[in-house]
């Protein structure tokens, strides 16, 4: 099964688009992704319906945050782009009469139900602005000039 990387890649876009001056179209926003625009607009959709970021559709358009990074959360991302799935493991469904199997998959269920709650739970608590802060310390830290525009950081 492949990881779903849309909550990690709209994190960095967030981040990108608070530190860019101008707007950035699909197209800026799909290169520093290695993606199409298509998925970026497909993508950026629920942020804008969330009202964190707005698009402007024509020439010098583009995609911009509508919010502060301090105003966001990890959790409002992830809801945002409809609750993706934060684990991999499934339960197996061979033996749906077997004691044994359903004993086992309500196990699981119940370990994997808590550690999402669990991990819900810090996203809510996890700002946007403070992996922002994160970045800027560790640019800071390595003597480079924080200006984004551009660039694929």
């Amino acid at each position: 099964m492949r990881g779903d990387t849309r909550l990690s890649r709209m994190l960095h876009v967030l981040i990108h688009l608070d530190r860019h001056a101008d707007s950035m179209t699909s197209e800026m926003i799909a290169k520093i992704l290695n993606t199409n625009p298509v998925v970026v607009r497909r993508t950026m959709a629920g942020l804008r319906e969330r009202g964190y970021v707005q698009s402007e559709k024509g020439h010098g358009g583009g995609w911009r945050l509508a919010k502060p990074l301090a105003d966001i959360t990890l959790l409002d991302v992830y809801d945002a782009l409809e609750r993706p799935e934060l684990f991999c493991l499934v339960t197996s469904s061979d033996h749906a009469g077997c004691l044994v199997e359903i004993a086992v998959n309500e196990a699981l269920e119940d370990a994997r139900r808590a550690a999402e709650e669990l991990l819900l739970s810090r996203f809510s608590t996890i700002r946007l602005s403070d992996i922002a802060d994160s970045f800027e310390n560790k640019l800071s830290l390595l003597g480079l000039d924080t200006g984004l525009s551009g660039s694929g950081l």
